[in-house]
């Protein structure tokens, strides 16, 4: 499994409950997408930077996202350019279902 961070920086500060309006907003198109796992929507404290945390299923399902489209998308909806890193995740505790998670 793959993580991959995405994270920008704000042009304004923004409140918790204007992210949460805003990703609200994006949130259906991740619904369905071949080998995203989960996605975490993410803000700073300060409400400066903003970003994701997105769990694939393979380094080839995520690159398929991060296209020159979706840079855009974030571009236009953020007015932000976003940066995107990748680590392994051999092993993922998940509490919630009270499941430890491995790699296939």
């Amino acid at each position: 499994m793959i993580t991959a961070l995405v994270q920008f920086k704000l042009p304004q500060p923004i409140t918790v409950e204007k992210a949460k309006e805003i990703f609200l907003s994006t949130a259906p198109r991740y619904r369905d997408i071949d080998g995203l796992i989960r996605k975490y929507y993410l803000l700073s404290e300060n409400g400066e930077v903003a970003g994701g945390v997105y769990l694939w299923r393979s380094h080839e399902d995520a690159e398929k996202l991060y296209t020159d489209a979706w840079r855009n998308l974030i571009a236009e909806k953020y007015s932000a350019e976003p940066t995107v890193q990748y680590f392994a995740s051999p092993v993922i505790v998940d509490n919630l279902v009270g499941n430890i998670i491995t790699d296939a």
